[in-house]
């Protein structure tokens, strides 16, 4: 499980990160909305044991600190991070992303027959920007669980790139309860999506709420 307390970043002038609470077991995807891209950002690279926090509590079943954080964590298509280059072809952004994987399971782990086992052979050829928002998430997740090590799935701002959380949302949700490989899925938003009844947090605000509970918040914030 994923337990977050206070966490917080500060800025240059601003917080990065304000002070954020929250939760995520194995099996279960949590959507944490917040309205600026720096601070979804800030908050998924925090996640995944990729920026020092200025304070607060970090703990990945029940150990503290970003290394055991980072180690059972994949960030994916961060932007300014580690989103895929417009102009890499598929083919490459594949053989790159494999690289990274430990030595010990890297193995024999090509391109070409990842991506045939996978199912991707259609769209290897392809440029990263020409990719539909739906196939995207397929690939970069997929790429992302070549790695046996990866528990924790931290996905930030898939909204970016479609409107229509049907072009993300239930791909990430079977990953998250899929019965041979339950995973943590924290995915940072720019708005919940309208019919979102799962588990659910705004940047923030410490306290792990459901989706109708903070958009309770939201409508009585915006009555003021």
């Amino acid at each position: 499980m994923l337990s977050v307390q206070q966490l917080h970043v500060k800025g240059r002038r601003d917080d990065l990160l304000p002070s954020t609470s929250l939760h995520a077991a194995r099996g279960e995807l949590l959507l944490v909305c917040g309205t600026a891209q720096d601070q979804r950002t800030a908050l998924a690279l925090t996640l995944s044991g990729r920026m020092k926090p200025s304070s607060g509590e970090l703990r990945w079943d029940g150990r503290g600190g970003a290394r055991a954080v980072r180690r059972a964590s994949a960030l994916m298509d961060s932007p300014g991070v580690n989103e895929p280059e417009q102009h890499l072809s598929v083919r490459d952004l594949v053989t790159e992303d494999l690289a990274l994987i430990p030595r010990r399971y890297r193995g024999a782990l090509l391109s070409k027959p990842w991506l045939k086992v996978n199912r991707f052979e259609d769209i290897a050829g392809l440029w990263t920007e020409q990719l539909k928002p739906g196939r995207r998430t397929e690939l970069l997740t997929a790429l992302a669980l070549a790695n046996p090590e990866t528990d924790l799935l931290v996905v930030d701002s898939p909204d970016r790139h479609s409107a229509d959380p049907t072009d993300w949302l239930p791909r990430l949700e079977r990953l998250a309860y899929d019965d041979g490989r339950p995973l943590a899925v924290v995915v940072t938003v720019s708005a919940f999506p309208e019919d979102w009844t799962g588990p659910a947090a705004m940047i923030g605000n410490s306290v792990h709420l459901s989706a109708p509970q903070e958009s309770r918040i939201l409508e009585t914030e915006d009555a003021k």
